[in-house]
């Protein structure tokens, strides 16, 4: 996906050529990476081609998952990130230059050209979307369908559940504990890695209960929290949080698995949910998914999450970073829980 690997020179108006920067994975770690696995690295900017757009990039998302595709085994369905390619994820961005009828210049488009600060591409893998949606672009970027398909639909959530969400101060548990409450959740609790992150949900998200997974058997924490169970866990953990949510959980429960930040914080396998006597005794549902299967939801949570935010009905908070040099270090931060919310980095000047 190296939108920029031709020769020519893009210039502007007044006949400078532009340059920018881009992000490519030189090493393959063995492990979690080292800012020494990444290389940026100033390029010419080509102009487009008959089709093509030229877009410059405002915003990038950061992503945990982005961990498993520099290990290059992800399970993901996605293509891994190639040593020596620039690599790719979400971005928004500003169409500078438009050689299709489809896109003009000034359209601010998504799409997954990231860890660059422009893309050339064939203008159909860019969406133009509304500049006036949200106070700032980076909204775009943030993971509240990802949270809403896997309430929705992954775990078919139902008025009156007990919601269990993991990794809950983080860009998507964020939103999922929020929306869960909103769509008729019962009780909602999240486990996070620091005392802070515990005030953070109880406080700020308005979460019914909150642990530190680090505070003895995740299990008994659980318990304390869901003295009559849960019916929905909200994975995006794996692991040990797994294991306890299934021994929690309530006769026909569902499970929906967003992610494994055990396993990409470790950089190997994970310990897997171990017996799984209790899915079969409590005739549980665990469910994968993923938002591309669900993309029809889209305008749908839209509309909603607007609703929601000019109502003050739901918190989004987001950690802007500087500059792409910076957004090696902060993905590994990212996987460290240094943030709260969504993160992006924001590209450019």
């Amino acid at each position: 996906m190296n939108a920029s690997s031709k020769n020519t020179t893009f210039s502007d108006r007044s006949g400078t050529s532009r340059t920018g920067l881009e992000a490519r994975l030189v090493a393959r770690p063995e492990g979690l990476p080292a800012s020494g696995d990444f290389a940026i690295t100033e390029v010419a900017v080509p102009d487009p081609a008959p089709g093509q757009v030229l877009v410059r990039n405002l915003f990038m998302s950061l992503d945990p998952g982005m961990l498993m595709l520099i290990a290059g085994e992800s399970g993901l369905p996605m293509p891994r990130y190639e040593v020596g390619e620039v690599m790719y994820g979400d971005a928004i961005g500003e169409v500078v230059a438009s050689a299709d009828p489809s896109l003009n210049e000034g359209d601010l488009v998504m799409h997954r050209f990231g860890w660059r600060e422009y893309a050339v591409a064939q203008a159909g893998l860019f969406r133009r979307v509304d500049r006036d949606a949200y106070p700032t672009p980076s909204t775009y970027l943030g993971f509240g369908l990802v949270a809403y398909v896997g309430l929705m639909d992954a775990a078919e959530l139902r008025s009156g559940d007990t919601v269990f969400v993991s990794s809950a101060a983080g860009a998507t548990g964020s939103m999922a504990g929020q929306i869960a409450r909103l769509k008729g959740a019962a009780r909602v609790i999240g486990s996070a890695g620091s005392r802070d992150k515990v005030d953070y949900l109880t406080g700020k998200l308005g979460f019914d209960a909150a642990f530190d997974y680090h505070d003895g058997p995740i299990t008994d924490r659980l318990r304390e929290a869901a003295p009559e169970g849960i019916d929905i866990y909200f994975d995006n953990v794996g692991g040990e949080q797994l294991r306890a949510a299934i021994e929690v959980m309530n006769p026909h429960g569902r499970i929906a698995v967003c992610g494994a930040l055990n396993r990409q914080s470790k950089a190997g396998p994970d310990d897997g949910p171990g017996d799984l006597l209790g899915v079969l005794g409590k005739r549980l549902t665990i469910r994968g998914f993923t938002v591309g299967d669900h993309l029809e939801r889209a305008p749908e949570f839209g509309a909603q999450f607007r609703t929601w935010l000019r109502e003050d009905a739901i918190v989004y908070d987001e950690t802007v970073i500087d500059g792409l040099a910076n957004a090696p270090q902060a993905l590994l931060d990212l996987m460290n829980g240094v943030y709260t919310g969504k993160t992006v980095v924001r590209l450019g000047g």
